[in-house]
């Protein structure tokens, strides 16, 4: 029997290409896996940031009410067992590659690719263990990615801003009718940003999709610590602010509260509910804050901001934080992101930069990134040729009061946080 770690390797080489778009490989699969749409409720999340946070909530909260919550979530940061949960728990090995046994046996003549393989084995493993609602992240854009081979009940699209180009269209008009391509005709779709394009009250107006909007349909108001909401039938007042770090987290909060509303009738929640999963979600690696006091006092903040809006919520994160000491940056950024996009929202966050390798065939050579990001005006004190070597010499670099930011791709932050875990 392979394990888990030989099924992971053998799919990254199945597929010519690491991402092709599509949904009839998915289709013929599950249908000869003889895999039904669910039909407990299903929430679908998508967006160019904050889909992260909206599956974590939503979770949160559904848990918090009692139900048995299945939640799908791309990539990982440590472990691939990360991205399958069911009622806060990661799937175990076992059930991993009894999956993909399933899915060896019935994909026939198709090549499915990584990430085909990683959703049909949610799939099969929520069915398997029969949860109460079902919450799925959006791998890239959302019309063509394999989770909208699942029917939606509620579609949410978080945010829509500039990334992943060259897949969905070289602006946001165009990336907006990507991302509502999960939208399903007769059922809700939300958008939980202020600046909605065009394209995506175009998509559900063609479907007769029920389009609710932050600011239009629902709507938040802080009120210092405290904040309230107002949907359609329901408000709440002086609820507890999301744990989450970061003022767009109202905004997710606020667009899973009106996914909720519409649940309603089939998927019941009380305020109580709603209280204790806003106090209780957490999510590596957004914003996350770990503090060390060895061999100096430094707060390491680790946040995957990979694209030029995310790298301005992080900016405004560490300008509403401000420290005593210096912002030591350690950064590993992708090929194909905007890297100058991001080094220039971040211009004046960090006073040092420490540029590092990423384990990709994506990644730019350090020293290429080292250069680029200079040009933008950042001041690059050392390069390192993996995460843990910059970790390392940012540990060294930090003098007590300093805080050291890890951000620019999963594939930085998992690596730091596993650095960290491991108690250096």
């Amino acid at each position: 029997m392979r394990s888990l770690a030989d099924w992971l390797r053998w799919q990254e080489t199945l597929h010519p290409s690491a991402i092709d778009l599509g949904l009839d490989r998915m289709r013929r699969t599950l249908e000869r896996l003889n895999w039904r749409q669910p039909s407990c409720p299903v929430v679908t999340v998508a967006g160019t940031n904050g889909k992260g946070s909206t599956v974590a909530l939503t979770s949160q909260i559904l848990r918090a009410a009692g139900y048995r919550v299945g939640t799908f979530t791309s990539p990982h940061l440590i472990r691939y067992n990360e991205r399958i949960v069911i009622d806060g728990r990661e799937v175990s090995d076992a059930s991993l590659v009894a999956a993909f046994e399933r899915i060896e046996a019935a994909r026939g003549d198709d090549t499915l690719t990584f990430f085909e393989f990683n959703t049909i084995a949610a799939l099969l493993v929520f069915d398997t263990a029969g949860v109460d609602a079902i919450v799925l992240e959006v791998g890239l854009g959302g019309r063509l990615d394999s989770v909208n081979a699942v029917d939606a009940d509620v579609a949410i699209v978080s945010s829509i801003a500039l990334d992943h180009t060259d897949w969905l269209g070289p602006d946001v008009e165009t990336i907006g009718r990507e991302k509502a391509g999960i939208f399903r005709a007769g059922k809700p779709a939300i958008f939980g940003s202020r600046d909605m394009p065009a394209s995506i009250g175009e998509v559900a107006q063609q479907l007769g999709t029920p389009l609710y909007r932050l600011g239009e349909e629902f709507d938040w108001q802080r009120d210092g610590e405290r904040w309230s909401w107002r949907g359609r039938n329901t408000n709440y007042n002086s609820l507890p602010r999301p744990a989450l770090h970061g003022e767009l987290q109202f905004d997710n909060a606020s667009a899973v509260l009106c996914a909720l509303e519409c649940l309603s009738s089939r998927l019941p929640v009380t305020r109580d509910a709603i209280e204790a999963g806003l106090r209780n979600v957490t999510l590596p690696g957004r914003f996350q804050v770990v503090h060390r006091t060895e061999p100096v006092a430094v707060d390491w903040i680790l946040d995957v901001a990979h694209n030029p809006a995310a790298a301005q919520a992080l900016a405004g994160q560490l300008a509403s934080r401000p420290t005593g000491g210096r912002t030591l940056a350690v950064c590993g950024i992708l090929g194909d992101k905007d890297i100058e996009g991001i080094a220039t929202a971040l211009r004046n966050s960090f006073d040092s930069w420490i540029i590092v390798g990423v384990p990709s065939a994506r990644a730019v050579p350090v020293d290429a990134l080292s250069e680029r990001l200079a040009k933008t005006g950042a001041h690059i004190a050392k390069t390192a040729a993996t995460v843990a070597d910059g970790c390392e010499a940012a540990r060294t670099m930090a003098r007590a009061g300093d805080r050291i930011v890890v951000f620019g791709s999963f594939l930085t932050v998992g690596p730091a946080l596993e650095w960290l875990q491991a108690g250096n």
